[in-house]
């Protein structure tokens, strides 16, 4: 190692290299983004949807970070501009509050736009003003991008900080319909996020992951208009409400890909669709049940049929008042009462697979006998054999199905004997030809009982046995013992005695006998301080002695009354 001579003192390499690189010495900084804005954010009103009530924290926030770090911009007559730079974290006394001011800043602007998109649902001018604003976030938040690249900052803040600025960026050209750029940033923040969840612990993936759910609605929205049809579905994109105005879209991609719908078949018979709105409600179901296959859970199927019926009671509602006028559109009602059953039906299911309860799965499935019965009997398809063939199977298994969890209620009512036979009704009934089901929550619910319906009907014979067993043991009869003496009266005496089982035992003879107990005289004791006492000094030995040394003196004092006081 070589060591040269300055002015009397050794400077070698290795001083040379800190004197070089003074940024190496100083603490790194750590900012966890998307955490810190997520605790702000449920603190601070967007628990309730308040985005107002967020902004003003922000602006208080930016208010004390810049008061605090002593960095103001001008005082009150004069304003001028101070920014964060790499000096201020090249101090060795700074810290991570430099970069939340940009972090804050952008966060205000964001909810500025998030409370006029609210208000921009009456107010539709105020979509200009929310796109400003969301360009002054993405402005932030790419400044606090390149902070966030200093060599002070560790990694997990550079990759926290490049998927906030990708995930603001990409929000903002969502707004401005950019797909493809929209597809890039988004994609690029979803990426980071799941990088990151991948290296952190359980406890600290939770926001990580509600940011990735989050973006991918958005993600196959922007698919979806690129082009690629298949990387999208327009029924959960619905359901999410990523979709403002569904039919609308609906029908400007139909125009596109298809011809327009005019007729449909239903069991061999032909249903004209010459209402628009109804025409636009049919194409836009025809992937529902591929919608159905690709949701998450059962929760998020039920989520999509519930909305595909509030859009189905107004085209029925519809469709019901042009057929008082046009008798052609009385066909196209039954074939929408139709669908409306059907799906209901499918809705339930989803209910039975969810349910604990055997007692509100037995009143789902009665509700879905019950309209399919009602289908059954429509004029349309009252003679059609398919129809009617295709219907009776499923109220087959419909019956099935309710045998067995009416089954489960009866053991759960301890009725063994019912729920035996019952499950052996079942059993019979599954193991016998089963009908041509056609739904895949029907089928689903079919292998369920067939899997454990002879289990349930072995736990109900054995416990049917043994409650018969208890019924036949004798009890052996005990000596009864009868005494008129109170129990409180013989506590040390044990005996088994029945009567203290029943209704009227004898515990304790009441009312209680009377039993002499000493007085005090309470009313008396206040008597005492008006009594006055006799004078004893007479009956006391020296009064006594000093009255007898007295002699006749005393005598004719007290005579004539001399010497009295």
């Amino acid at each position: 190692m070589t060591v040269e001579e300055t002015n009397g003192a050794t400077i070698s390499p290795l001083d040379d290299q800190k004197e070089k690189n003074p940024q190496d010495l100083l603490s790194p900084l750590t900012l966890e983004i998307l955490k810190l804005i997520k605790e702000v954010q449920q603190q601070h009103g967007l628990r309730h949807g308040d985005y107002q009530r967020y902004r003003g924290y922000c602006s208080r926030r930016i208010r004390r970070l810049r008061k605090v770090l002593k960095l103001p911009q001008g005082d009150r007559r004069h304003f001028k501009k101070r920014d964060v730079t790499d000096q201020h974290l090249l101090n060795p006394n700074s810290d991570e509050r430099y970069l939340h001011i940009y972090l804050v800043m952008a966060e205000r602007c964001w909810a500025y736009a998030m409370q006029l998109r609210q208000e921009s649902n009456t107010e539709p001018r105020k979509k200009f003003h929310l796109i400003q604003k969301l360009r002054k976030a993405c402005t932030y938040a790419l400044l606090l991008e390149k902070l966030c690249q200093h060599e002070r900052c560790d990694a997990r803040t550079k990759l926290e900080a490049q998927a906030y600025a990708a995930w603001i960026q990409g929000s903002l050209e969502f707004e401005l319909h950019l797909w493809l750029k929209a597809t890039e940033n988004l994609k690029k923040a979803q990426v980071i996020y799941e990088k990151l969840i991948s290296t952190l612990s359980e406890d600290d993936q939770l926001p990580y992951k509600q940011r990735v759910e989050e973006i991918a609605p958005s993600l196959r929205y922007c698919a979806y208009n690129i082009g690629d049809e298949k990387a999208v579905d327009l029924l959960e994109l619905k359901s999410q409400g990523v979709l403002e105005n569904f039919e609308t879209l609906v029908a400007q991609t139909k125009e596109k890909t298809a011809q327009v719908l005019h007729e449909i078949q239903w069991f061999g018979v032909k249903v004209p669709v010459t209402i628009e709105r109804v025409r636009l409600f049919l194409i836009g179901i025809e992937g529902l049940d591929e919608s159905l296959r690709n949701a998450e859970n059962t929760q998020a199927k039920i989520k999509i049929l519930e909305d595909l019926f509030i859009d189905l009671r107004d085209i029925i509602s519809l469709t019901r008042e042009s057929a008082r006028s046009e008798k052609q559109n009385q066909i196209l009602l039954s074939y929408l009462l139709s669908i409306r059953v059907e799906r209901t039906s499918q809705r339930n299911l989803l209910l039975v697979h969810q349910t604990r309860r055997a007692q509100d799965c037995v009143r789902l499935l009665d509700i879905i006998i019950q309209q399919t019965n009602e289908l059954t009997q429509n004029d349309i398809i009252k003679n059609d054999e398919k129809a009617q063939k295709y219907y009776g199977e499923q109220i087959t298994a419909y019956r099935l199905l309710r045998s067995f969890y009416l089954a489960k209620t009866q053991a759960a009512q301890k009725r063994w004997r019912e729920a035996a036979v019952l499950y052996d009704l079942t059993q019979k009934a599954i193991s016998g030809k089963l009908p041509n089901i056609q739904l895949a929550e029907l089928e689903e619910l079919i292998k369920h009982v067939k899997q454990f319906v002879e289990i349930e009907k072995s736990k109900a014979q054995a416990n049917f046995v043994l409650e018969k067993e208890d019924e036949n043991i004798t009890i052996v009869p005990q000596k009864v013992y009868k005494n008129k003496k109170p129990l409180i009266e013989r506590l040390d005496d044990f005996r088994e005695e029945p009567q203290l089982l029943s209704k009227n035992p004898n515990l304790v003879s009441l009312p209680t006998s009377m039993e002499p107990i000493p007085s005090k005289p309470l009313f008396y004791d206040l008597a005492l301080n008006f009594v006055e006492f006799p004078d004893l000094s007479e009956k006391l030995e020296g009064a006594q002695k000093s009255k007898q040394g007295a002699g006749i003196s005393g005598f004719v004092k007290g005579l004539w009354g001399w010497g009295k006081k």
